[in-house]
């Protein structure tokens, strides 16, 4: 007798596990140990046999056809329609894990990858009222079809019923000016629950951004997930003012202006302790006004530095030009790179009581306690600059302005780092030595540069490939060292790159999160002597790589070896094919 046999003596293989056995698909202590395993956990015997890779779907799906004398069906070969699905709820379908293919009079014919899971066929038979009958697919197949389904649903269906949708509190306005516009006429409740689902929604899936977007015949809701836009909902195009209109209601805009731009803030209240704010902008289109939310999360200024993605020389130098009491630290990328992040981590470094800290942005984004924002309203004459000049007035230790754009506030800035202050701000530019060209090219002396500039900050932000798929990946020696690694890595022990796969873990697109690819440079006596005798950003370059400054290219290929990104990432976020 073996082992398996004798620990579990009382365990006799069902009709799918013997037909398993007896195609020679499963060995029956195999058989035996999984099917011990989906009774304890209280699962179907499939779910564990696809989950463990022990057999592939198609052949488990024949065996359960032949042993049940059930149809099988490929859902590849066929188009389904799912309006029989869209009659039950996601909650029916998700906990019967079966999905309703079609109706023939008073029967409905449901998928499900075990003819045995009688309770699916109870769940299906309650919800629609008709007599069920099972029809069997591969379980993997299956998974898929179930998620189109509950995505369908959203599509169409306005009123779904999520318990504390409607009650969830709402205020619009700014920042401490918000009113309470969580309560609205009955009628309006649907459009409510819907659009507090798709902002919750956002919040749960890590998103940072979600398009409201209008079009001729169709209206599609996508959201951004680490940097990639994907359409989650498609509500029916009658429901677009409806929708547009309950954002603005939200965010206090006006409501009959559907002419120009407007920008507005909600703070949704999840519970009593937590509340996420977003900025809300709308432009109009041809077809209606496009609403864009972008979601700010104070959680994110409170990751801490580790959480970033420096190397760790990398963040040694940010660390120590923190702690500076004088001068400027300059963050510089393209929208959406992570500057506001990296520089309100600094700032929570930074923020303790013996510290008066002043930000002026456009707008703030991160609400941070102990800190003192002030959003530039240039229309009443609150500029940056004009924030900056009354900051010198206020006894500021450290000062952040959200954006250089001009030369009046490149000169107050620096003259605040100058009298002893330390200044944090941005910059648009592709790397940090062509900061430096960008500023003088504002006009700023090459002599005030040279004496203020403490460190620069180029950073960009790559898909993090999936742990749990991520897989080696073969690329010829000749093709490594063209993209820029060197003959010593490529034979290094342990040498390896690896390539984005997919699973269920990452939605099968292979990546999971996001990491910062940083160029970190200190600037030194060196490149202030390049810049008083009328250097380049090219002559910056090269005195960084001689003081081992590493530039975002290496960066990007030091995460590519260490398994963090795959070379498209790395080439899709620094210079490379």
């Amino acid at each position: 007798m073996t082992t398996a046999q004798q620990t579990q003596p009382s365990i006799y293989l069902s009709g799918l596990a013997r037909r398993l056995v007896a195609e020679g698909l499963l060995g029956e202590d195999a058989a035996r140990t999984y099917q011990h395993k989906a009774q304890k956990e209280g699962r179907l015997l499939v779910s564990v046999l696809v989950e463990a890779k022990a057999v592939k779907p198609a052949a488990i799906a024949q065996a359960a056809s032949l042993e049940f004398g059930v149809p099988l069906l490929d859902l590849s070969a066929v188009e389904v329609d799912l309006s029989a699905a869209k009659e039950i709820s996601e909650k029916v379908l998700r906990k019967a894990h079966a999905v309703p293919l079609f109706k023939r009079g008073k029967k409905t014919y449901v998928a499900v990858s075990d003819p045995t899971n009688l309770a699916a066929l109870d769940e299906i038979k309650f919800a629609t009222g008709q007599q069920t009958e099972a029809i069997v697919v591969e379980e993997d197949k299956l998974a898929k079809l179930l998620e189109a389904a509950i995505q369908a649903q959203s599509e169409v269906q306005m009123n779904l019923g999520d318990e504390g949708l409607e009650d969830l509190q709402v205020e619009g306005g700014d920042e401490g000016q918000g009113h309470d516009v969580s309560k609205a006429d009955p009628e309006d409740a649907p459009i409510i629950r819907y659009v507090n689902k798709i902002l919750v929604d956002a919040i749960n899936q890590g998103a940072s951004d979600i398009h409201f977007e209008p079009y001729e015949k169709n209206y599609r809701i996508r959201y951004r997930r680490d940097g990639e836009l994907k359409t989650v909902a498609q509500p029916p195009i009658s429901q677009a003012m409806r929708i547009a209109a309950r954002v603005k209601v939200m965010s206090r805009l006006d409501l009959a202006e559907r002419r120009i731009p407007q920008d507005g803030r909600i703070k949704l209240h999840l519970s009593k302790t937590k509340a996420i704010d977003f900025r809300v902008s709308t432009c109009p289109t041809l077809f209606g006004e496009k609403i864009v939310c972008r979601i700010l999360d104070p959680s994110s200024a409170k990751l801490g530095i580790d959480a970033l993605g420096y190397e760790p020389e990398q963040k040694e130098a940010y660390l120590k030009a923190l702690q500076q009491p004088q001068g400027m630290i300059l963050v510089t990328g393209p929208t959406g790179s992570g500057k506001t992040v990296s520089l309100y981590t600094g700032l929570n470094i930074l923020n303790t009581d013996d510290i008066n800290i002043s930000t002026a942005e456009d707008p703030a984004e991160i609400n941070l306690p102990g800190i003192n924002q002030v959003n530039v309203n240039p229309k009443v004459g609150l500029t940056f600059a004009a924030a900056l000049k009354a900051f010198l007035r206020q006894d500021p230790d450290v000062i952040m302005v959200g954006e250089i754009r001009d030369l009046e506030t490149a000169e107050i800035a620096i003259k605040a780092a100058q009298t002893g202050h330390l200044v944090l701000s941005t910059l648009h530019t592709n790397d940090a030595p062509q900061t430096i060209v960008r500023l003088m090219n504002m006009g700023v002396p090459a002599y005030n540069l040279a004496s203020t500039l403490t460190l620069i900050i180029a950073q960009r932000l790559a898909r993090r490939l999936c742990n749990y798929c991520k897989q080696p990946a073969d690329i010829p020696r000749a093709e490594l060292i063209r993209q820029g690694f060197t003959e010593a890595e490529i034979d290094a022990p342990g040498f390896q790159v690896y390539r984005a796969v997919g699973c269920d873990q990452c939605e099968n697109s292979g990546y999971k999160g996001r990491t910062g690819i940083y160029q970190v440079m200190p600037f030194s006596e060196a490149m202030g002597r390049i810049i008083m005798e009328g250097g380049n950003a090219i002559d910056i370059a090269d005195q960084a790589q001689k003081e081992g400054i590493k530039d975002l290219r290496q960066s990007a290929l030091i995460k590519v070896r260490n398994g963090v990104i795959d070379l498209v990432q790395a080439n899709a976020c620094t210079v490379g094919d």
